[in-house]
């Protein structure tokens, strides 16, 4: 059994030689069977391909949804243009009216000469002359597109299919906020079924869902079914992230813990660069949500070979299915199981049995205080971590390998929190890496146009800041409150992140419209106030987990009492 100190060292004792011990642990069990051996890294190795899937489904819409550049189709001027062998560069120079005319915003991708290119006696050097009525170019008018747009693009994507340009580009907004609904209602509802049924048969019914509803995505016939068919992969997919990730969490030893959550997470990162490279390859957006869309019917393997979490069964009474896994496991990894083990009925570990309530985590000062800062730091994490991601495929010159350097510079934010959340502590490299997103977005707007490699390198830069802080959040948020409020804690903060989501496609491609800088002037505010918020927090490396709210509130007083007695040795 592992017993704490009053500084918070771990001490094993068996817990036969206490003399009023309770019941063992799974966590004391797991000591002396692996905290993190053969089963352990297999699942986690197993697992991580449910992560990595998740990224699709995620930012799937920088190349679903791709917008290259366009113009009005005229059917008139394309006859004209065959029949005087224009190249494509004369035929945009005579019939497409020029940008930033005065009162009109983009003209040359929304707007067309409103004249007749089917009029007899047309020049084939300058045909506009012709047209009678106006003395020079500018004082024709315009009229919006009437017979479709010219895209300039080999491949296709949803807004090539369904003509979402000018007056429609909302609806690709619209196609990203309907799978951060489905996130939002979803992790409500799957993390109800995930508590009553099981993390498994979650992980397998969400699997099975998320396949059936990504592939009616791809054979979607028009843009209202392929948006409730993306509502449905949404309302599933945040569900099975997160189920892979309590199903690995829960047969993993504490101290290995937080590791695994990270290493999780940076499958995630994986992904991204493998969505990139098949993107990359596959053009059409139909293939390429197909693609996309096959591992999880792989998942559905899962069934055979991940059992059920132990501790999910224990919470369920059900001690004699969770000890034939712990057995299991054991043997997994060459260990005997102790036998003073083998007949006993697990302690559950549930902390205090209370009833969770959503006042809870608003009712003292302390607790009130983590709650809206949480919120906050998911909400802006989400937001920065999206936002960077459409701006830069918006923005950049080669969309293909702007997405694949920031995504590259995930890998080492991974390895980065692994080395200082042991040797630093949480809350100074979390606030350090927020203020670094937000300042290198601040930079970013500052930077000409024409030194685009330096944008980028700042892109990425905040890139990787945001991405920190966005998996400090997650373990932070479990560390800050306690037990019997955890889970509700990180499902009622987390979901900030999922209206964030909703809100970042519209930030980002509306305000561009106004100026393309904006939406960085947005994020640098947002993220430079919750890296200050951040440090409001306490501390919570070396402390052991909250069980009461009364612990929450002592974090707070231990770092009053800490900081005081460092000012009383500096005075000294």
């Amino acid at each position: 059994m592992t017993i704490y100190s009053s500084v918070g060292k771990r001490n094993h004792v068996s817990y036969f030689e206490l003399p009023y011990a309770k019941m063992p642990t799974l966590d004391d069990i797991l000591e002396h069977i692996g905290e993190f051996d053969l089963f352990q890294k297999q699942a986690t190795f197993v697992l991580c391909f449910v992560s990595a899937a998740f990224s699709s489904v995620y930012v799937g819409v920088v190349f679903l949804g791709f917008t290259p550049e366009h113009r009005c189709l005229s059917p008139g001027a394309a006859e004209l243009s065959s029949r005087c062998g224009w190249s494509l560069e004369e035929e945009l120079n005579l019939t497409v009216p020029e940008q930033g005319r005065p009162g009109e915003s983009l003209s040359s991708q929304c707007r067309r000469y409103d004249v007749d290119w089917n009029t007899t006696g047309l020049s084939c050097t300058n045909p506009l002359e012709n047209i009678t009525g106006y003395g020079n170019r500018s004082s024709i008018p315009l009229v919006p597109c009437q017979d479709g747009w010219v895209y300039d693009s080999s491949g296709s994507s949803i807004v090539t299919e369904f003509n979402l340009v000018c007056e429609d580009s909302w609806k690709v907004d619209l196609f990203q906020s309907c799978v951060c609904a489905g996130f939002f209602i979803g992790s409500i509802c799957v993390g109800y079924m995930a508590d009553r049924f099981g993390r498994k048969f979650c992980l397998i019914v969400t699997s099975l869902v998320s396949a059936t509803a990504g592939i009616l995505v791809a054979l979607a016939p028009s843009y209202l079914w392929m948006v409730i068919f993306r509502f449905l992969q949404g309302f599933v997919s945040k569900g099975n992230w997160v189920a892979g990730y309590i199903l690995i969490s829960e047969v993993v030893g504490p101290s290995h813990r937080n590791t695994v959550g990270i290493l999780y997470q940076a499958a995630f990162t994986f992904g991204l660069i493998l969505l990139d490279g098949l993107a990359y390859a596959i053009p059409h957006w139909r293939w390429l949500q197909i693609t996309v869309t096959l591992p999880y019917f792989f998942f559905l393997f899962y069934y055979w070979c991940l059992p059920e979490s132990p501790r999910w069964l224990m919470s369920r009474r059900q001690n004699d299915k969770a000890m034939k896994i712990v057995g299991y496991i054991a043997k997994k990894n060459g260990k005997q199981l102790p036998a003073h083990f083998q007949n006993i009925n697990l302690e559950e570990e549930d902390g205090e049995k209370l009833s969770p309530s959503f006042m809870d985590l608003f009712r003292t000062p302390q607790m009130r205080k983590h709650t809206f800062i949480l919120m906050y730091n998911w909400w802006t994490s989400s937001l920065l971590y999206q936002g960077l991601i459409m701006h830069m495929a918006m923005a950049g010159e080669n969309m293909y390998l702007d997405f694949f350097y920031s995504a590259l510079v995930e890998l080492p934010a991974a390895f980065i929190i692994i080395i200082t959340i042991n040797c630093v502590g949480r809350r100074y490299p979390w606030a350090v890496s927020t203020l670094v997103a937000g300042a290198a977005c601040l930079i970013t707007v500052l930077v000409p146009e024409d030194i685009h490699w330096l944008k980028v390198i700042l892109c990425c830069i905040g890139r990787m800041g945001i991405t920190m802080s966005f998996e400090m959040v997650c373990f932070v948020n479990m560390e800050l409150y306690p037990t019997f409020l955890r889970n509700l804690s990180v499902m009622v903060c987390s979901s900030l992140c999922d209206v964030s989501g909703m809100l970042a496609p519209f930030i980002v491609y509306r305000l561009a419209e106004i100026w393309r800088e904006l939406p960085l002037i947005v994020f640098a505010v947002v993220g430079l106030v919750a890296g200050g918020l951040v440090m409001l927090l306490p501390e919570t490396k070396g402390k052991m987990l909250p069980e009461t709210i009364e612990d929450v509130e002592n974090l707070h007083r231990q770092e009053n009492l800490r900081d005081k007695i460092i000012y009383l040795h500096v005075q000294t």
